[in-house]
This record gives structure tokens, C-alpha cells and sequence, in this order.
């Protein structure tokens, strides 16, 4: 797989409908070409203490944040006719459906593929899997963790350095 788009969620809450940033990192023909990254108003609109401990985003960076519906349009053209790439898929790819089903907007049924998964096939003897982990054993130090648009450049990282191996 050449090219790709890695995409990272994070949540406000337990709710996967809760998306409250987003990032983005183009691949095409193993090379970053293009990012995005953008804040987004979650739904439902409150923050558990946990997960802003986590991302340090809470209400008040949100609160005037567009909606997902308004963010997705920036991203599709941006990732048309790429397979997305997550680490730990399930839960980027579950946070997509949610917000879809949410917004009652068609999904188009994206191609996904894991990182995480990619990683534990492929890479022996890591003291874990975490994206931190496999991103410094690929090359790449992630200094920002749970930043959306940084975990998505390590997933990327990831992608480049194990689906070409």
C-alpha cells in the first residue's frame, strides 16, 4: 500500500459520537504530502475529566468549534480513493461510523487498515504496542501524544515504514 490517509480521533467523552479533534496525514507513494488538523463541537457537548487529562482539549476550546459535518467536507477530498489507516482501527473507525450514523450521513464504507495490528504481525519483542512505542521503533519520536494531527503523522510513520517492509 503506497498511498494512504492515517486519521486520528480524540473524544470528549465515552461516546464515540464525542469527537472533539481530528488530524489527518496524506501518503501517496510513501511520502507525506498533506495534513489536517481541526478542533470539532462534540456531540453530546460535555468533557469527562479523564479525557481532557488525556488530549488537554476541554469545552472552551470546543465551544465555537465547528460541527463534524462541517469538518468531514474538508477532509473527504482530501482522502478520496485512499484506504484509511489508524493505529488501533476499531476505535478511529468506530468515532467515523458514530458521527455518521449521528449526523445521518451516508457513509461510503471506507477501506480501513490498522496499524496497531500491522505492528504485533510484523514487529517482535516491543515492550508494548502503543503508538509512541512502534512510532520510536519506526523512526519517528512522537513528542505530542493524543494530539490528534500528531498521532496521526506517527500512524502514517507507522504505515510508511510497515506496509512497505
Amino acid at each position: 500500500m503506497k498511498s494512504f490517509a492515517a486519521i486520528d480521533f480524540e473524544t470528549a467523552n465515552e461516546e464515540r459520537t464525542s469527537v472533539c479533534s481530528v488530524g489527518v496525514v496524506i501518503v501517496r507513494d510513501g511520502d507525506i504530502v498533506d495534513s489536517f488538523y481541526s478542533l470539532i463541537r462534540p456531540e453530546p457537548e460535555y468533557y469527562r475529566y479523564h479525557n481532557m487529562m488525556v488530549h488537554g482539549i476541554t469545552y472552551d476550546d470546543t465551544v465555537n468549534a465547528p460541527i463534524f459535518p462541517q469538518v468531514w467536507k474538508k477532509i473527504k477530498p482530501l482522502i478520496e480513493g485512499l484506504p484509511l489507516v489508524a493505529h488501533n482501527k476499531s476505535f478511529d473507525e468506530n468515532c467515523l461510523k458514530a458521527c455518521f450514523r449521528m449526523y445521518q450521513l451516508d457513509y461510503p464504507d471506507y477501506e480501513f487498515h490498522c496499524t496497531l495490528k500491522q505492528a504485533r504481525s510484523k514487529i517482535k519483542g516491543l515492550p508494548d504496542y502503543k503508538l509512541n512505542t512502534v512510532s520510536a521503533y519506526c523512526g519517528f519520536v512522537l513528542e505530542n501524544h493524543h494530539h490528534a494531527l500528531a498521532d496521526a503523522e506517527a500512524c502514517a510513520r507507522i504505515g510508511i515504514s510497515l506496509f512497505y517492509s
